[in-house]
């Protein structure tokens, strides 16, 4: 039988591991962008918003975990935040697989333009000047798209997982195990 660390086992290390990995994220793209010359795209950008603000979210529940209802509710704001990263490395990767040499859109977005205007408020965070298409580096055959695909599904279910783990009692029933 394999025993999990304690940390995985508690609503709070859960949600700390997620914030922890969601900022780790975001420092290991700005390492690997300045280090090895990548340039981000804009969909890039948009998932290293949403990566600070799922760490954001973190911090808020991390320090309200005490409350079971306040909890649920965050950690499924985090699992849709989550989850709109999961929609949007999906769509980059499906740019890099399938769309060679398309940009992001046809036209600019909304979104787009709330990514120009990012960078140029902060460019070292924000400044997108790569193609959405392009994979550029690669670790185990696969794209840091796809990686990101990969970490927001796991953040999804970590904090689906953590919404429903301990369900907050409703008119004094006790709530069903899961």
């Amino acid at each position: 039988m394999i025993r999990l660390p304690p940390v995985l086992c508690s609503p709070r290390g859960l949600i700390a591991l997620t914030g922890l990995a969601a900022f780790g994220l975001v420092a290991g793209g700005l390492v690997l962008a300045r280090t090895m010359n990548l340039a981000a795209c804009p969909l890039c950008i948009l998932q290293r918003m949403l990566y600070l603000l799922i760490g954001l979210e973190a911090v808020l529940a991390f320090l309200i975990v005490e409350k079971p209802l306040t909890r649920s509710a965050l950690t499924l704001v985090m699992a849709a935040t989550a989850l709109t990263g999961v929609g949007v490395a999906g769509y980059q990767t499906w740019l890099q697989r399938f769309a060679k040499g398309v940009s992001c859109t046809a036209d600019q977005p909304w979104w787009e333009s709330f990514v120009d205007w990012a960078g140029a408020q902060w460019p070292l965070l924000f400044e997108a000047t790569g193609l959405c298409s392009e994979a550029g580096w690669k670790f185990l055959k696969l794209s840091i798209a796809e990686w990101s695909l990969i970490a927001f599904s796991a953040m999804t279910l970590a904090m689906l997982f953590v919404a429903l783990m301990h369900r907050p009692q409703i008119g004094g029933q006790k709530p069903a195990p899961i």
